[in-house]
């Protein structure tokens, strides 16, 4: 079983700035094993793809028009995923999962979720 806590949500105004953290426990997780990946679902629509990160940080993946704005990092010694969040747009806004899985940070879905965390930006 693996539990994933997303935080650090909020409303914010366009052109700034957020952190999430992920936080990963679980009897059966082992940070060395699986790859992170944030996904967002804005509403009305479908969750979609926004970064994903390997096992050990070296290799990222990014949404195609979210490079160069979204960071996501991980610090395996405190089980942690990050995505640092620049010039945000009201666009941006979303519920925004962690999302945790054995096979890599390009596996088709994602074996396991966090509950969630909401960004508003405003215009």
């Amino acid at each position: 079983q693996v539990q994933l806590i997303e935080s650090g949500g909020g409303l914010v105004q366009a052109g700034g700035s957020l952190r999430l953290s992920c936080a990963a426990s679980g009897r059966t997780f082992s940070t060395y094993a699986y790859a992170m990946g944030w996904f967002r679902q804005a509403p009305g629509k479908e969750r979609e793809f926004v970064a994903a990160v390997n096992w050990s940080g070296g290799t990222t993946y990014y949404a195609d028009d979210l490079k160069g704005r979204f960071t996501i990092s991980r610090d395996n010694s405190n089980q942690a995923v990050y995505l640092q969040m620049n010039n945000l747009k009201p666009e941006d806004t979303a519920v925004y999962y962690c999302a945790a899985d054995p096979r890599g940070p390009l596996a088709v879905a994602y074996a396991y979720w966090g509950q969630g965390t909401q960004v508003t930006v405003s215009s």
